[in-house]
């Protein structure tokens, strides 16, 4: 068994995996040691781990797995991978976006993937039909968004992400939540419309925390997968297999 963690800004999450394919996951806050105690209470099979982390590692947390398994991966941009990694500074290339491109090109192997990273930001990322990570673009999630318009404004109090939104609000509630939800539906839906011109059979991919919300308000033939990341550090982690 493998155990493949993703600590973003918000939320980690872990999966297990058995040959290759997930049998648990689990989510928090607070990655640290009693949360990796929990997940090998629960698996004591697991034999290798791959952490990736957007905030300062735990050392704790770490030197818990590192204990209990054979194989330990904190991955970054100096671990090979089974893609090409086109970026032009790896060294400033978030780690989760490239295990992200890991996972894309091995659900639609030999196929142009875009994946879209519903998260605290917005990452917008390319893997070509080669292989090839190509790299992409990064907004502001709809958190960021909204708790700007809070902060920087005088008077628009802070608003969430909402089920129905109209195309012309006529308070402000209406216009800040459309505003915001429309407004990244239509980034996303520009971003397709372009890139499909520029890359035959186009296949997209939308993940992170708020992949769902916005995979059902998008007009184009979408798979969601919520553990992307994870799923693309299993196969980091089988790569660099002894």
């Amino acid at each position: 068994m493998n155990l493949a963690i993703d600590i973003g800004n918000t939320l980690a999450k872990a999966a297990v995996f058995e040959q290759g394919q997930v049998v648990d996951t689990f989510k928090t806050e607070h990655p640290d040691r009693q949360f990796i105690e929990g997940i090998f209470a629960s698996y004591p099979a697991i034999t290798a781990a791959i952490v990736v982390s957007t905030r300062k590692a735990d050392s704790e947390m770490e030197q818990e797995i590192e204990a209990r398994v054979k194989k330990f991966i904190r991955f970054d941009t100096t671990v090979p991978v089974p893609v090409i990694n086109c970026y032009g500074t790896p060294e400033t290339l978030g780690c989760d976006r490239l295990a992200a491109a890991v996972g894309a090109n091995a659900i639609y192997p030999g196929a142009n993937v875009l994946i879209v990273d519903f998260g605290t930001a917005i990452t917008i990322d390319m893997v070509s039909a080669k292989g090839e990570f190509l790299g992409g673009n990064i907004s502001p999630g709809a958190v960021i968004r909204f708790r700007a318009l809070h902060e920087f404004t005088g008077k628009l109090p802070l608003h969430a992400l909402v089920e129905d939104t109209v195309l012309i609000g006529n308070n402000s509630r209406q216009a800040v939540e459309s505003g915001v939800i429309d407004g990244i539906v239509y980034e996303i839906e520009g971003y397709i419309a372009r890139l499909s011109k520029e890359y035959d059979d186009l296949r997209i991919i939308f993940t992170g925390g708020d992949g769902n919300f916005f995979a059902k308000r998008v007009k184009n033939p979408i798979f969601a997968a919520y553990d992307l990341v994870v799923y693309g550090l299993n196969r980091i982690l089988e790569y660099n297999a002894d």
